[in-house]
């Protein structure tokens, strides 16, 4: 693949400013450059690698009217002065996935990953070596015929940029959150675009966000249109444990995007297993006992622990002793060495970066 290099001298990058960090936020800082690509005809065209800047795009581009948008989150890792992906294949797929589902064009995965490649070798210091702290991964893609027409565009902008990030949630896995049980409102409907990365999922989001800070609550877990089953927590898969050891995660649906962190820990723990949750069974287990540990799977957080769930009557569930369990540190502690390179991960999970 032909790239197009617009770099900054170096004298003028700013990446020396990590250096002088002892703390770093999620997804504030940027790195210098951005990879940028264009469909139109048919076909991605004038790939390049350019300093970060703003786009320019029409009023009447159809991503601002008719929200033709989708996104990504990857991270990478630096272990003895080189760099490393995780996982980033899946995240390539799981980007084609949506683009079906929102009438996008697809991206070949080794485009996609050559192109992140290339980015990475050119921005390695911006990787921070600052705990739980990581490269934030940040592909996305979005519609730009100009056209009030309502169809498929025929143009799209597909761009990749980095974030020198910490951990998600301010404390990192040190700390539990609540998360607010309600039947007001539903992340996804059945054959719409639950199964997407979708930017219009997360604007719809914002409001029960908001609801559940209210609340007291650190975000809503989700349930299915009938407010009978149990399905995500935010923008997180959500899984729970059981008294003997099981790690239960929902059974992914058309209303569940497919958490690249819950495929991991399926793949990695034998005693992890997906089923149909009703949320009525679940807060009885939690009452009983029989749910000791419960909690979030994303890219950005890893885990994030849940100590208590609260329902629309203000009835409190406190899961085991309401912190962070055994079980759930134990999968934590294995999911981050592998990212870190301390202990062996599956073969083709971390992958290091080329030199070109």
């Amino acid at each position: 693949m032909d790239f197009k290099l617009d770099l900054l001298p170096e004298e003028k990058r700013n990446y020396n400013c990590l250096s002088e960090l002892e703390t770093l936020s999620f997804g504030q800082l940027r790195s210098d450059h951005m990879f940028v690509a264009e469909y139109e005809d048919g076909e991605w065209k004038n790939a390049r690698i350019v300093p970060y800047q703003n786009f320019s795009i029409a009023p009447g581009a159809m991503v601002l009217h008719y929200g033709q948008a989708l996104f990504e989150g990857a991270k990478a890792f630096q272990r003895d002065g080189e760099l490393y992906t995780w996982r980033f294949d899946k995240n390539a797929e799981r980007l084609n996935e949506s683009a079906r589902i929102l009438c996008m064009p697809e991206i070949p995965v080794d485009f996609q990953i050559e192109a992140l490649n290339r980015l990475l070798d050119i921005e390695r210091n911006w990787c921070p070596k600052v705990e739980e702290s990581s490269l934030y991964i940040r592909p996305f893609m979005f519609a730009t015929q100009d056209s009030l027409g309502v169809h498929p565009s025929s143009k799209y902008i597909y761009c990749i940029m980095l974030s020198p990030s910490g951990p998600y949630y301010a404390g990192g896995f040190s700390n539990t959150v609540t998360l607010l049980v309600t039947e007001k409102f539903h992340r996804a409907t059945p054959g719409g675009t639950g199964a997407a990365k979708a930017c219009g999922n997360y604007a719809a989001s914002l409001r029960a966000q908001e609801f559940a800070k209210s609340k007291n609550c650190a975000q809503v877990l989700y349930l299915d249109t009938t407010n009978t089953y149990l399905e995500e927590v935010g923008a997180m898969n959500h899984f729970h444990i059981m008294k003997d050891g099981s790690i239960i995660i929902p059974e992914f649906t058309d209303t569940i995007l497919k958490s690249i962190t819950s495929q991991s820990v399926l793949e990695l723990f034998p005693n992890a297993r997906q089923e149909r949750i009703k949320i009525a069974d679940f807060l009885e287990q939690i009452e009983n006992g029989e749910i000791i540990e419960a909690g979030g799977f994303g890219t950005a957080a890893v885990i994030t622990p849940v100590g208590k769930y609260v329902t629309d009557d203000g009835k409190e569930y406190v899961v085991g002793d309401g912190e962070i369990g055994k079980h759930t540190r134990a999968i934590y502690e294995k999911y981050v060495s592998m990212q870190r390179g301390d202990i062996e991960a599956p073969e083709g999970w971390l992958v290091q970066v080329p030199h070109y």
